[in-house]
C-alpha cells in the first residue's frame, strides 16, 4: 500500500475543493510538473486511496443526505497519521481538531444507513483511534 505523503495530501485537498480541476491546474497549484501530478493522481486511484469523484451540494438541496457527527478519541501521538487516513474517506465532509475528551470531530455525509455503518466501521478500524461516538443529525434549525 502506498504511503500518503505531504504532496499526496495536498493533491487530495485540491481535489476535495474541485474534483473536476484539470491536471495542469493541479500541477501549477502543487508546484510540480504536469506529469508528476498525473502520476500521483493515477497512483492514488490505482492503490485505492482515492475511491472516486463526487459532486458536493449545499445541505439544503439534498435533504435525503444522512449527516452525522463523529467524535474521535486518539491514542498516543497518532494525530497526524489518523488525520491523513481520515482525509482519504470521501464521506467525511469536514474534519476538526478539538479539545477535551475528544481529539477530532468528523462531519459525515452519506446516502443510506448501511453507508453510514460502513464509514463508521472504516473509521473505527484505523490504528490510533481509541474510541468514538456518533450522533446522526436529525434537523438543522
Amino acid at each position: 500500500m502506498h504511503v500518503v505523503d505531504a504532496l499526496d495530501q495536498r493533491l487530495i485537498a485540491l481535489l476535495r475543493a474541485d474534483g473536476r480541476a484539470p491536471v495542469s491546474q493541479l500541477a501549477t497549484a502543487l508546484h510540480v510538473s504536469r506529469g508528476t501530478a498525473q502520476n500521483r493522481l493515477d497512483r492514488l486511484i490505482a492503490e485505492g486511496v482515492i475511491l472516486g469523484f463526487t459532486v458536493r451540494v449545499r445541505q439544503d438541496i439534498d435533504e435525503r443526505l444522512i449527516r452525522a457527527l463523529m467524535t474521535i478519541q486518539l491514542t498516543g501521538k497518532t494525530t497526524t497519521a489518523v488525520i491523513t487516513r481520515l482525509r482519504g474517506i470521501p464521506e467525511i465532509r469536514a474534519l476538526h481538531t478539538t479539545n477535551g475528551t475528544w481529539d477530532l470531530i468528523a462531519e459525515i455525509g452519506v446516502d443510506t444507513l448501511p453507508d453510514l455503518d460502513r464509514v463508521l466501521g472504516t473509521v473505527r478500524s484505523i490504528d490510533g483511534i481509541r474510541s468514538s461516538e456518533t450522533s446522526i443529525l436529525l434537523a438543522s434549525r
